[in-house]
């Protein structure tokens, strides 16, 4: 078992990724640099190499999929996952890496947004996107995570091996910030100097599709860990709906006792009924994922045990 693992996916950073290598050496002499190529069509692999990394490949696209199979791989008492473009510094890194290992802090998170990132970063989408996820986020989870998507972060070997990685491409970030939040993992955010990408290096991110995707997964998260409160904003919403227009119904049968509007008290009963039906769908699903809480209790008991054998 590696003491410090720095992980590093890649996808053609041949521009910047012997620098990154270099910097987290000299920060963490002891650590172990994992550079992780996903499919890159320049010479990627071969700077990594050379600079000092252990360099693996991951075939299957996204760097969600990077991920997973990174923390599949490697055992460490800490991990550092950060990106090959040179945008976050390593300077923080022994700061992270204290907080894993001498107080059991299960993720760590750097956090551009309190410090140099709205100035920095010249794409106003993705300055906009990120409080909006993290303000969501914080809000829906009650939270307080400064920065959602960043990609420089610290973990715990309990986290990284009890962490299902869904997602296939950068909503990775958003993922790992909710399972932490539901599973009642030690967090701590880290402030971090942010600095853009260096001319002619091109970001992989679509400020748009993958936009998108990140609040789809923010949706289907929340549809997961908060059942009750998912399914019972939608049958709220459609008991709403059902008693709205049924009520003029009621009030013009109460003063003539005729019911004209036959077909309109059909689709009133019927959105009450899905109003129900998602109530109670709501309450079994939320003591689905109460008895998946406990048994991720007793899966974290597992971990620790496979940990102390290291």
């Amino acid at each position: 078992m590696d003491e410090i693992a720095v992980l590093i996916p890649c996808y053609n950073e041949s521009q910047t990724i012997e620098k990154v290598v270099k910097d987290f050496k000299a920060v963490l002499p002891e650590a172990v640099i994992y550079v992780y190529d996903n499919n890159s069509s320049d010479n990627t692999a071969e700077i990594a190499s050379n600079a000092g990394a252990v360099v693996r490949y991951e075939y299957q696209q996204g760097k969600g999929n990077v991920i997973r199979r990174m923390f599949r791989d490697i055992d460490a008492k800490c991990y550092i996952m950060t990106d090959g473009d040179d945008t976050y510094p390593a300077d923080n890194a022994r700061e992270m890496c204290d907080a894993v290992l001498t107080r059991n802090v299960d993720m760590v998170v750097g956090d551009r947004l309190s410090s140099t990132y709205f100035q920095e970063n010249k794409r106003p989408f993705h300055n906009f996107g990120n409080s909006i996820v993290r303000w969501s986020i914080n809000t829906l989870f009650k939270s307080d995570i400064k920065d959602i998507m960043t990609g420089y972060r610290a973990f715990s070997y309990q986290f990284v091996k009890s962490f299902p990685v869904l997602s296939q491409g950068f909503e990775i970030e958003t993922e790992m910030s909710i399972h932490a939040v539901d599973k009642n993992m030690f967090l701590e955010n880290v402030v971090i100097e942010y600095r853009d990408r260096p001319e002619g290096s091109e970001s992989k991110l679509n400020t748009y599709s993958d936009g998108f995707k990140v609040i789809f997964t923010i949706i289907k998260l929340l549809r997961t860990y908060k059942p009750m409160f998912f399914f019972g904003m939608i049958a709220l919403l459609f008991v709403a709906l059902g008693v709205g227009f049924m009520i003029p119904i009621i009030i013009e049968f109460a003063q003539t006792g005729l019911v004209p509007k036959i077909p309109t008290l059909i689709v009133c009963c019927i959105s009450i009924l899905i109003g129900i039906l998602s109530f109670f769908s709501g309450m079994i699903l939320h003591t689905i994922t109460w008895k998946n809480r406990q048994d991720f209790e007793m899966k974290l008991v597992e971990i620790a045990d496979k940990f102390k054998k290291f």
